[in-house]
């Protein structure tokens, strides 16, 4: 088996009848990767991700409060740049698919131990299939059309698309997708539009970003649905600066 960080042993079994059991869950074709981020979870902060992937994004968006949203203009500074937040305890970072040097970006990144690196600001299959030959760990978008998205959950990445409506978030339900980025989060109404859309979305977990502040994000991390906020203010200056804010940043989890 495997052991918790309570030291507790998960074990697993076969049964002829039922099939596969993980700490008793028995695994099936629907809910196999409920049941791996159940034992995933249960392993505590310290579980080593695995080298292609985090088991789903729900892991990824509770490793750090914020998540950095990053625009690499230059390749030469992406690797002290995810050194500095990983140091200051932001270790999921997100590179925008804004610069031609977002590719070499996430590949540079990789290497910074620790560090969790995933694709934003992809909008087209092509990317899709770019950002995935450059070892991203996960992928967010700024809103879920059909065919990208059915691309995407059919891979097995974690994703994190975005929405901003009722309609947006039924199309992500459809996919099976049930954790999104609400973007963008000022200009689309703020905290009290995601209160009104959360509520008929009771299963729903969100990533607020767009206009997200050092100031204004402690309010949105208040509202239980929200695991985690997007912000690029963790990003300028020095890099000791930029770990000085990751780690305030950081410790907004409370």
């Amino acid at each position: 088996g495997v052991r918790r960080h309570d030291g507790r042993q998960i074990p697993w079994d076969y049964d002829s009848d039922i099939g596969f059991l993980i700490d008793g869950d028995a695994i099936t074709l629907s809910n196999w990767r409920t049941v791996i981020a159940k034992v995933v979870a249960s392993l505590g902060p310290t579980f080593a991700m695995t080298d292609t992937h985090p088991a789903d994004i729900a892991t990824i968006m509770r490793t750090s409060a914020v998540i950095p949203v990053l625009v690499i203009d230059d390749v030469a500074t992406a690797r002290p740049l995810a050194e500095a937040l990983v140091a200051g305890g932001l270790r999921v970072l997100e590179v925008t698919m804004r610069t031609p040097a977002a590719i070499e970006a996430i590949a540079e990144m990789k290497k910074v131990p620790g560090a969790i690196v995933g694709a934003g600001t992809v909008v087209s299959s092509e990317q899709f299939r770019q950002v995935m030959d450059a070892g991203s760990e996960f992928i967010v978008s700024p809103g879920l059309s059909q065919k990208l998205g059915e691309q995407i959950v059919e891979s097995g990445v974690p994703f994190l698309p975005g929405v901003a409506s009722a309609g947006d978030i039924m199309r992500g339900l459809d996919m099976g997708l049930t954790h999104f980025k609400f973007f963008p989060a000022e200009t689309s109404g703020g905290l009290p539009a995601l209160k009104a859309l959360a509520a008929p979305f009771y299963q729903c977990s969100f990533c607020p970003t767009g206009g997200i502040t050092e100031a204004s994000a402690p309010t949105w991390l208040g509202f239980k649905p929200v695991l985690c906020v997007g912000g690029s203010w963790v990003t300028g200056g020095t890099m000791a600066e930029v770990e000085a804010k990751a780690a305030r940043a950081a410790a907004l989890r409370g």
